[in-house]
Formats: structure tokens, C-alpha cells, sequence
């Protein structure tokens, strides 16, 4: 296999000594951790004041049909490097994933690591002429396992690595304030936020490579896991706000998390204010989008349930893309995305040849995004989530409008209509018997097709155990 990843290098470097790296787009990917369906003004909230954000997809494209690859951390991400699902890594729960011994059925031996056999996305781009940044959360490390320190950003394809280490949440001696304990960046001084020291780190790696050469700079935020926590002024701020405000749409009332939501939208300002300093912006593609759903219900947007959670709450997410004179400003697009999607897609925006055997489950969304070119076709999404979280372990599909959720405990399913019914609210089991057995069907298909691990019996399981299978609180993984 390492042979194979050699090859697919060596492919790609020749074709940047043929074509150039110049004139390539920079990149600007942008991971928001715990973000909600209802989080930013341009998807609903009036609580939260995101005005960089609203104009970002004013002056791009906004999906309303986006999707995390699994309703946790680790999974989404390793599936947006690598273009593959979590079922197909093995890779499946955030790392190091919850322990239930006493529950029903057992979980299988599954991955805390990307294969260093995989051509990830900013090892193609790097081998393409790319300066790569990696900035954030990265959680990718298998903890405890002697091969862990091998498994860095910079192990992977990223020419530096600011923040990214095992974490999954801030956890150094003051969190979100200095100090970080955090690779690559220096604590600065008692009282700086987190999310504007990084940005600072992604500030200066734009006007070190604008106008030098084309970069991948990936934003992966700590913001908004828990532990919540935000600067004084702006907690004070959502306080004051926050009396006497008419919460018609269920918003989450939260002031110090509101105050997390305005760092971050001032951190996106503030990358797009830097590269138009730098005079690239009109060169720069900018995506923004999700891991997974918000820690909280009121952060949904009026979609079920949230974090952890098998339904739309769980893992349907904000995307917006801007690119100027190639992305239409103002344009909202319906069809079905997926974290996986992003590999293909910046290959093909910036002229590069696909990689099927490398993201073999993604699908390139260019031409949704420029207009030009065949657009996708793919009615059909997946998710394998054999844990336990705050649901029971399951299974899902999306085809065309209808969803199916497979429980493996003990077989139960539900079947909801999201074009009538986007908060599934109305299970359709058993009204529609035959739609739901055709498209169990083809879920246990797709598993057989990607190898999926399955669950076995539990000899340990202890009836009256119910751990893992409660609805948990904000802030636990």
C-alpha cells in the first residue's frame, strides 16, 4: 500500500512540474467544532450576531443540505482529510470513544489513527505546489499507542501544525485563555482568547505565502466545544442582550456561548480582511462548514435533537462557499453534501486530477459551485455509528428525501420524510413497511461494500446497565 501512495506522490509532483502551482486558487478551509444547523444569522439565529459570516455567504453559496460524516469529532474530520467514510477507515468514534463493558452489544476493535498509506487531501495538494497550514483542533492521535507521536498534522501533509495535538477540547492550564499548552503557539500574554491567537497564527501564514505561492490553509476552531468560555465584554454583552429578548425560535440563551460564536465570526473577518491586505481574495476559495451539530438542543434550528444524536440535529450543518467571479453571490443550493466531498472538489477546483482510489466515498461539488460542468449525481448518503453515545448505537441512510435509522440493539427502526417532516417527528415504520425494508436493504448494501465493522454480542452485557444509552449532557463527547 505504501508503494501505491508513493506512486499516486510521484504522480502528482510531475504534474506540478508540467503545470506550475501558479495561478492555482488558495484555499481556505474552515472547521467550526459543535457548530448547530441554527447558529449563524444567515441560517436563522437572531441571537447570535454573526455579521462576517452572513456576508461571507452573501457574496457566496449557501447549502441547506449539508452533512457532517458522523455525529462526532474524530470520524468527520478523518473523512474530510481523507474522502472516505468512517465505516471505510474504521474509524468511527471520536478518539478515544466512550467504555461500556456491561452494555448489549459489544463494539468492534476499530482505528484511533489515519493510515499512513492514504494520500490525504493536503498531501496531495503539498505534492501539487501547496503551502499547507494546519491550525486547530486536530484530535487525530491514536492516545496511548506507541505509533502516536508518528500521527501529527505535520505526519500527515501539513507543513506546520499550530494548536493540533490529542485534544479534543482545550485542556491546558487556562483552556480558552493563556496559557494553551498548545503546539506551535505561544501563550502570549494572561487574559488572550484562543480563537484569536490562532487566528493571528493563520493571519500570519496568509501573508507569509500570499502572492508566493498557492496555499491550503485549514482552520479547524476548538470553538464552540466545551468548556464554554468567552471574553468579558462580550459575555456582559449577550447578558444585557439576553433580558428581555423575544426567543420566538427556541435560540439557545446562553451569553458566553453567544460570546464564542462572535469570536469566531471576528475571526473569519479578520482572515478575509487579510486576504484582501494581501490583494489574493479574489483568487482564494473559502469554505466554511461543521463537524458535527451543537452541543445543545436550542442550537439545532428546530431540527431533532443534537451532538452525539442519530437525527438532523446530529449531523446536518451550515456550508457556505465564496469564491469571487466563479461562485455565485447570493445562490443557495439543495442538493445533498457530505464531509467527503471537500477532497474531490478542491483537487478539481485547483486543476488537479481526482484521486478515486484515494477519496473513493467523496463527490466533487465544483460544478454545483462554479455552474460549470455536469453536476453530481448521487441521491444517497450513509452513516455507521457502532458506539454507544447519547443514542444507541445505529445505522443511517438518506435517499432522496426519505431517512431510514437502523438501532442495532434491537432492530427498531425509524423512517421519517424530511421534505414534509424535517424535525422527524413522525415515524413512518410502520405505515410505509416496504420503503423502509428497501432501504434497509440497501444500508446493509453499503456496509457489506465498505467493510463496515459490525457489533457482536456482549458476554459481559448486564440487563439493568443502561449507560449509553441516555440522552447525556452539553459538553460530554
Amino acid at each position: 500500500m505504501m508503494i501505491q501512495k508513493v506512486g499516486l506522490l510521484l504522480f502528482l509532483a510531475a504534474t506540478r512540474l508540467l503545470c506550475g502551482a501558479e495561478g492555482k486558487p488558495n484555499i481556505v478551509f474552515l472547521l467550526v467544532d459543535d457548530l448547530g444547523w441554527g447558529d449563524f444569522g444567515c441560517y436563522g439565529a437572531e441571537f447570535n450576531e454573526t455579521p462576517h459570516i452572513d456576508k461571507l455567504a452573501a457574496e457566496g453559496m449557501r447549502f441547506t443540505n449539508a452533512y457532517a460524516a458522523c455525529t462526532v469529532c474524530s470520524p468527520s474530520r478523518a473523512a474530510i482529510l481523507s474522502g472516505r467514510y468512517p465505516a471505510r477507515l474504521h474509524l468511527t468514534d471520536w478518539i478515544a470513544g466512550h467504555n461500556k463493558p456491561k452494555a448489549r452489544l459489544k463494539i468492534p476493535d476499530w482505528k484511533m489513527k489515519l493510515d499512513h498509506e492514504r494520500v490525504l487531501l493536503p498531501e496531495a495538494l503539498k505534492e501539487a505546489g501547496y503551502a499547507t497550514g494546519f491550525f486547530g483542533k486536530w484530535h487525530l492521535l491514536p492516545i496511548g499507542q506507541p505509533d502516536m507521536q508518528q500521527h501529527y498534522p505535520t505526519d500527515h501533509g501539513f507543513d506546520i501544525n499550530v494548536g493540533g495535538r490529542e485534544w479534543g477540547q482545550p485542556k491546558g492550564p487556562g483552556k480558552y485563555f493563556s496559557p494553551f499548552g498548545m503546539p506551535g503557539l505561544d501563550d502570549g500574554k494572561p487574559g488572550d482568547y484562543l480563537t484569536d491567537k490562532l487566528t493571528d497564527a493563520a493571519v500570519d501564514f496568509i501573508g507569509q505565502n500570499a502572492g508566493k505561492k498557492p496555499f491550503l490553509l485549514y482552520f479547524s476552531y476548538y470553538t464552540l466545544h466545551s468548556p464554554l468560555m468567552a471574553p468579558k465584554n462580550l459575555v456582559e454583552k449577550y447578558e444585557k442582550k439576553a433580558k428581555g429578548f423575544e426567543n420566538t425560535k427556541n435560540e439557545l440563551l446562553n451569553p458566553v456561548r453567544a460570546g464564542m460564536v462572535e469570536c469566531l465570526d471576528n475571526s473569519v473577518g479578520r482572515l478575509v480582511a487579510k486576504l484582501e491586505e494581501m490583494g489574493v481574495a479574489e483568487n482564494t476559495i473559502i469554505v466554511l462548514t461543521g463537524d458535527n451539530g451543537g452541543d445543545y438542543q436550542e442550537t439545532s434550528g428546530g431540527l431533532r435533537d443534537f451532538k452525539g444524536w442519530s437525527h438532523e440535529g446530529g449531523v446536518r450543518e451550515p456550508l457556505i462557499a465564496k469564491w469571487p467571479g466563479k461562485i455565485a453571490k447570493g445562490a443557495t443550493r439543495d442538493e445533498m453534501v457530505i464531509g467527503m466531498d471537500f477532497y474531490p472538489t478542491f483537487l478539481e477546483l485547483a486543476g488537479l486530477k481526482p484521486l478515486p482510489e484515494e477519496h473513493k466515498d467523496g463527490i466533487s461539488i465544483a460544478p454545483l459551485l462554479t455552474g460549470e460542468g455536469k453536476a453530481p449525481e448521487r441521491d444517497t448518503l450513509f452513516w455507521h455509528y457502532p458506539h454507544y453515545h447519547r443514542t444507541k448505537p445505529y445505522g443511517a441512510i438518506r435517499d432522496g428525501n426519505w431517512k431510514l435509522i437502523e438501532f442495532f440493539e434491537d432492530g427498531e427502526l425509524e423512517l421519517f420524510d424530511l421534505k414534509s417532516d424535517p424535525a422527524e417527528r413522525n415515524n413512518l415504520a410502520k405505515e410505509k413497511p416496504e420503503t423502509a425494508a428497501d432501504l434497509l436493504a440497501k444500508l446493509k448494501t453499503w456496509r457489506v461494500s465498505v467493510n463496515a465493522q459490525m457489533m457482536t454480542p456482549n458476554p459481559n452485557y448486564e440487563p439493568s446497565n443502561k449507560k449509553g444509552t441516555g440522552k447525556g449532557k452539553p459538553g460530554e463527547k
